[in-house]
């Protein structure tokens, strides 16, 4: 998009000097220090809100490391309990027709969105019982107007934050990509901070107590990474319409944000109902509807990936590039 000119800066015919009229550029002593400053106050401002993620990471993260030292084994029902999200994950990876994104970038992206993910926690103890406390409707305003949209929204910088001004964030679908890569990043931290609260609150055994709760968190993991992919997808249309870019952020997060409130909403009502109505173990009636609510939220963001390859594919044979022989609707990208 070419820079709007001043009215001075359009007539000029004689190509004057006119800086500090109606153009600039770092020309004095006084410039360039305004400049150091700004870069200071820029960069400071992410500096601190990375230490301040951290230090309540690290706060958050002491009872599980305390537990992991006193049972090893809890680590493994950790890392069991973000497997499905993170198969999903690489799933959407493997459906980017494009390119290759770097290692590095989603490694950052996934430690961010551990870093952040402590933010939505602060926010949702802190509100969550007010909002609670209200008869009849203060869980549900709770679940679409604080958990919702700020576990989204956080999820969400983990990709602003440094993916997203990348070179190699170069393609629409990138930004589902590493939505996913924040949603699995966000998951595993939410997992291990369920699991080592309940174990250490049980009175039965450590194996006993985090299998169960191992396995929930296993159930849950794959939303997150669907929720925030869809938001991700939309940064990526914001990246590539700038003159749109603040509604497509929005859009993106709204979606995002309702389709996980209307999960914590529904997935305390609707198993138990199940169960009653048709005589069937709770359990089964969780699993049941957490498999389908998902199912049907990622049919929403596989359209699009699939329309975006579709799209992709048909532009680049219109140009005359050759098509790849045999495609199917999934073949592994040409990278």
């Amino acid at each position: 998009m070419d820079r709007q000119q001043d009215p001075i800066e359009r007539a000029d015919e004689h190509s004057r000097d006119l800086y500090d009229v109606s153009t600039w550029e770092p020309r004095s002593r006084l410039d360039r220090f305004s400049c150091t400053v700004f870069d200071v106050l820029n960069y400071g401002y992410q500096t601190v809100l990375l230490v301040v993620a951290l230090a309540i990471t690290l706060l958050l993260l002491v009872q599980p490391a305390v537990l992991v030292l006193e049972d090893p084994s809890l680590a493994v029902f950790f890392g069991l309990s973000v497997v499905p999200a993170g198969l999903l994950a690489a799933f959407i990876w493997y459906t980017d027709i494009t390119t290759n994104e770097p290692l590095s970038l989603l490694v950052a992206t996934f430690v961010l969105a551990v870093l952040f993910a402590t933010f939505a926690a602060v926010v949702n103890s802190a509100v969550g019982p007010v909002l609670q406390s209200i008869p009849l409707i203060g869980t549900v305003l709770f679940f679409y107007l604080i958990v919702g949209p700020v576990e989204e929204t956080v999820k969400l910088l983990a990709v602003r934050f440094f993916a997203y001004r990348s070179d190699t964030f170069d393609a629409v679908i990138d930004g589902a990509v590493y939505g996913a890569v924040a949603g699995l990043g966000f998951a595993a931290i939410e997992n291990a901070i369920y699991i080592s609260g309940e174990v250490a609150a049980a009175d039965v055994g450590t194996i006993t107590a985090a299998s169960g709760i191992a396995t929930v968190r296993a159930l849950v993991g794959p939303g997150h990474v669907i929720y925030s992919a869809i938001a991700g997808y939309y940064l990526g249309l914001a990246k590539f319409n700038p003159d749109n870019a603040g509604p497509l952020v929005v859009k993106g997060l709204l979606i995002a944000a309702f389709v996980h409130g209307t999960y914590n909403v529904t997935v305390g009502i609707v198993p138990e109902l199940v169960a009653t109505l048709y005589a069937v173990p709770y359990g089964l009636a969780f699993v049941g509807y957490v498999i389908v609510f998902d199912l049907a939220v990622g049919y929403y963001l596989y359209r699009k990936i699939v329309r975006y390859r579709r799209t992709y594919r048909t532009v680049r044979d219109d140009t005359g590039d050759v098509p790849d022989p045999e495609l199917t609707e999934f073949d592994p990208p040409q990278r």
